[in-house]
C-alpha cells in the first residue's frame, strides 16, 4: 500500500457571501485560512483521492466539472475521485446557481486547485502501513439537536420557552473520533480524522474552517511527523449545543472561536489517548465505488406555494414585522423550490471506498446519527467510516422516523420517507457487489 497528502490554500476573495445562517454575511477578514486536504491510496494496481475541501457545501454541478478537471490532470476515473466539503459555516458554499458577490473567476480557479493538489498526492505517494483506532471524547462535545418536548412535538435547536418544555433527546449522539494513521517511513504520516457533528461554532463573518480546522492545527503541532485532514461525519442532526442545560451552562470556555478551539482540544485530546495504541490494518484489496438512488421529491406543502413564496420574499426584504422560526423559513424554501427548481425525483450519490479490512461510505448530504449506525451494522465488523458532503450536497438526509415527527430537518429536505431504506439497500448492494440501478429508483 502506498499513500500520499497534499495541501492548499484556496481561501477565497474578502466580499465574498458566508453561507450556513438565515442572515446575509460577507466575508470582511480571515482567522483562518480556507484550505483543500488530499488523500491518495494505491495498491499498484488502483489509485484513490479523497479531498476534504473547507466549504460549507459543493453542489453536484461543481463536482463534477472538479472531476473532469482531475480526470484531465490525473487519468483517475469519476468513481476513483472522491471530494467532501467539512460544512464549516464560515466560509462559501459552492452552488450550481452562480452566486452574488463570489467572483466567477475564483470558482474557475478552483477546479484547477482541485486539479493540482490530486495531482500532488499522487506525486507524494509512499509506502505505508494502515493502522485504525476509535476513541470517544472525554466529555460530550456534539449533541442531538432534535428534542421531544412535554406537549408531543419536536424542535430543532429549541428556543428558550421550548427548553422548559423538554422531555429529552430524540437520538444519541455520536462522540467517537475515529482514525485512519497511514505511517509512512520515508515520509510524514498521514493522519484521517472523522468526527459527527456540525462546524458552526464560530459565526461572524470572518472565514474559518472552525474545529475541523482547529483538529488539523493541534495534531500537527503535537506529533509533527504527521499531515492530518479532517472529514466530517454524520452530523445531519447534531450540533455543539447542549439544550437540556441553561444557557450560562453551555460556553465554559467561552462561545464562538474560542469554543470551537475548545471542541478542536477535545477531539485531539481523543487521538492523542490511542496515538501509540492504534490497531494494524492487514493488506487487502483496494477498491471503489460510486452509485446513486433517486427518491421521489418532497412536494408537502406545495399547495401553499404563493403564501410561502411571499413570506420567504419578505423576510429577506426585511418586510416582515417578526422573525419566522428556522423550521417556518426552511418549509418555505423548500416548497418555494417544488415549483422553481426541484424535479419530481431528488438524486443522492453514494460511494464506497474498500481499503484492506477498512470500509469509508459517503453520502451526499447531511445524514443523521443513525445511517452511521446502519451502515456499520452493515460492513460486519469492519472498521468503518461514514463520512457526509460527498460527492455533492444534497440537503438533509433524515431518518424515517424524523419525517413522521417533524422538526427543522424534515421541514428543508428535499426527500420523502422512503429516503433512508433506499440509501441502505444501495450501500448493502454495493458492500455485496449485487448493484441494481433500476432497483434504487423509488417506485
Amino acid at each position: 500500500m502506498k499513500a500520499g497528502f497534499a495541501r492548499l490554500d484556496v481561501t477565497p476573495p474578502l466580499g465574498s457571501p458566508v453561507d450556513g445562517h438565515w442572515q446575509d454575511r460577507v466575508s470582511n477578514g480571515i482567522l483562518d485560512p480556507i484550505q483543500l486536504n488530499a488523500l491518495a491510496v494505491s495498491d499498484g494496481a488502483k489509485r484513490i483521492v479523497m479531498i476534504a475541501g473547507d466549504f460549507l457545501g459543493i453542489e453536484i454541478f461543481h463536482v463534477n466539472n472538479m472531476k473532469e478537471a482531475i480526470r484531465a490532470a490525473t487519468g483517475l476515473e469519476n468513481e476513483e475521485i472522491f471530494l467532501s466539503g467539512t460544512h464549516t459555516h464560515t466560509s462559501v458554499f459552492l452552488r450550481e446557481k452562480p452566486t452574488a458577490n463570489l467572483p466567477q473567476e475564483y470558482i474557475r480557479m478552483l477546479y484547477r486547485k482541485y486539479a493540482d493538489v490530486a495531482q500532488m498526492a499522487l506525486a507524494d505517494l509512499a509506502d505505508a502501513t494502515l493502522y485504525t483506532a476509535a476513541q470517544k471524547t472525554a466529555e460530550p462535545i456534539g449533541f442531538v439537536r432534535r428534542y421531544r418536548l412535554s406537549d408531543g412535538s419536536v424542535a430543532t435547536n429549541p428556543s428558550t420557552a421550548q427548553c422548559a418544555l423538554i422531555t429529552g433527546r430524540c437520538d444519541e449522539s455520536d462522540n467517537t473520533v475515529r482514525v485512519l494513521r497511514f505511517c509512512r517511513e520515508e515520509k510524514k504520516d498521514i493522519t484521517l480524522v472523522s468526527f459527527s457533528t456540525h462546524p458552526d461554532v464560530v459565526g461572524g463573518e470572518k472565514y474559518s474552517a472552525d474545529w475541523p480546522g482547529f483538529v488539523r492545527r493541534f495534531v500537527e503541532a503535537e506529533h509533527p511527523d504527521t499531515y492530518c485532514l479532517q472529514m466530517t461525519g454524520t452530523e445531519g442532526d447534531s450540533n455543539h449545543l447542549d439544550f437540556c442545560k441553561p444557557k450560562e451552562e453551555r460556553f465554559p470556555h467561552g462561545t464562538g472561536y474560542p469554543h470551537s478551539c475548545y471542541m478542536g482540544r477535545v477531539i485531539a485530546d481523543a487521538i492523542n489517548a490511542v496515538w501509540g495504541n492504534m490497531t494494524p490494518c492487514t493488506d487487502g484489496e483496494l477498491f471503489a465505488k460510486q452509485s446513486s438512488i433517486f427518491v421521489r421529491s418532497n412536494t408537502t406543502g406545495e399547495e401553499k406555494y404563493d403564501e410561502c413564496k411571499k413570506m420567504y420574499t419578505d423576510f429577506y426584504a426585511g418586510r416582515l414585522d417578526h422573525r419566522p422560526s428556522g423550521t417556518e423559513l426552511a418549509f418555505a424554501r423548500r416548497v418555494v423550490n417544488i415549483r422553481e427548481s426541484m424535479s419530481i425525483y431528488r438524486e443522492l450519490p453514494i460511494g464506497l471506498i474498500g481499503i484492506g479490512e477498512v470500509r469509508i461510505v459517503t453520502f451526499a448530504g447531511e445524514p443523521f446519527t443513525a445511517y452511521g449506525e446502519s451502515t456499520r451494522a452493515l460492513t460486519g465488523g469492519k472498521f468503518t467510516l461514514t463520512l457526509a458532503l460527498t460527492n455533492g450536497y444534497q440537503g438533509y438526509l433524515p431518518h424515517a422516523r424524523a419525517f413522521e415527527e417533524g422538526g427543522y430537518e424534515a421541514a428543508n429536505s428535499h426527500f420523502t420517507p422512503t429516503l433512508q431504506s433506499q440509501a441502505m439497500a444501495c450501500v448493502q448492494e454495493m458492500l455485496t457487489g449485487n448493484m441494481d440501478p433500476v432497483k434504487n429508483i423509488e417506485k
